[in-house]
C-alpha cells in the first residue's frame, strides 16, 4: 500500500535557530517588552506629529490670535482615520524593527516559505483557520448577547468611523496591513522563538495571550469584566489558530491569509449591520 507523503508529513522546521528553551523564553520576554516600548513611543511620536500638523493648519487659518487654551481646544485629539494611521504606523514599525533586529529570515527559511505558499493545501488550511476564527468569535458573541452580555470590541468604534468616512481605506488597513504586521510580530517573532526551542505549545499560549492583550485588555474600555474576558478569550483563540496554521504549513503567509480572511468577513458584516 502506497503511503501519501504529501498528506502525512513531518512538521516544518522552526523559523529561527534552535536555542535552549529557557534562553528562548527570556528572548521572548525581551522581544515583547521591546515591542511594547516601541509601540508606545511611536504612538506618542505620532500624536505629537499630528498635533504639530494641526497647529500649523490653525496658524494658516488665522489661529495666531487665539490664546494657548483655545489653540489646544481646537487642536483636540485625533479621531477616525488619523487615529488609525497612527496606530498602524506604530505597530507596523515596531513589528518590522523587531523582525530585522532580532530574527530576520534566512535564505533557507524564505525558500521553504515560498515552496509552502505554492501548495494548494496551504491555502486550504489558511481558509479553514480564518473561517474557524470568525465562527468561534461569532458564536461567542451570539451566545453572550442571548445571555444579556453586550460586547463592544475596543477597535469597533474606530472601524465604524473610518468605514463611514473613508470606506476605501478600511480594507487597506484592516484586511491587508494589520494581518501583515501583526503576524510578523506575534507569530514570526514571538511564537517563532519558542517553536525553535522545541516548545511550540508554550509559544502558542504566550504569543496568543500577548496578541489578545494588544486587542482587548480585560478591565479597560467600556466593557464589563465578563464581556471583556470573553473578548480577550476570542482574540486568544484567534491567535492560537493563526499560530497553528503557521506551524502546520511552514509559511507565515498562511497565517497572514487566515488573519486577513477573518478580518474581511468580520469588518464586512460590521459595516453591513450599521448601514
Amino acid at each position: 500500500m502506497e503511503v501519501r507523503t504529501d498528506i502525512i508529513a513531518a512538521p516544518p522546521p522552526p523559523p529561527l535557530p534552535a536555542q535552549p528553551w529557557r534562553q528562548s523564553l527570556a528572548a521572548f520576554a525581551v522581544d515583547l517588552l521591546l515591542a511594547m516600548g516601541l509601540v508606545f513611543g511611536l504612538s506618542v511620536a505620532g500624536l505629537a506629529a499630528w498635533a504639530v500638523v494641526r497647529g500649523a493648519q490653525l496658524g494658516l487659518e488665522g489661529g495666531a490670535a487665539l490664546d494657548p487654551g483655545q489653540v489646544a481646544a481646537r487642536i483636540g485629539e485625533p479621531q477616525g482615520t488619523a487615529l488609525l494611521v497612527i496606530s498602524v504606523f506604530a505597530t507596523a514599525a515596531a513589528a518590522l524593527a523587531l523582525y530585522f533586529w532580532r530574527g530576520r529570515a534566512s535564505a533557507g527559511e524564505r525558500r521553504a516559505s515560498r515552496a509552502a505558499a505554492l501548495r494548494a493545501s496551504t491555502w486550504g488550511w489558511a481558509a479553514l483557520a480564518g473561517m474557524a476564527a470568525f465562527a468561534i468569535s461569532a458564536t461567542v458573541t451570539t451566545l453572550a448577547q442571548q445571555a444579556g452580555i453586550e460586547q463592544v470590541p475596543a477597535n469597533q468604534p474606530l472601524i465604524e468611523a473610518v468605514g463611514a468616512r473613508h470606506p476605501i481605506l478600511l480594507p487597506l488597513f484592516v484586511v491587508l496591513l494589520a494581518p501583515l504586521y501583526e503576524e510578523l510580530l506575534f507569530r514570526r517573532v514571538l511564537f517563532g522563538r519558542l517553536w525553535a526551542a522545541g516548545r511550540p505549545l508554550l509559544g502558542l499560549v504566550l504569543s496568543s495571550a500577548a496578541f489578545a492583550c494588544m486587542h482587548e485588555l480585560p478591565g479597560t474600555g467600556g466593557n464589563g469584566p465578563l464581556a471583556g474576558t470573553l473578548l480577550w478569550t476570542c482574540y486568544a483563540v484567534m491567535g492560537a489558530l493563526f499560530a497553528w496554521v503557521y506551524r502546520r504549513t511552514g509559511t507565515l503567509w498562511a497565517a497572514i491569509g487566515a488573519h486577513a480572511l477573518n478580518n474581511l468577513v468580520a469588518s464586512a458584516l460590521l459595516l453591513w449591520s450599521v448601514h
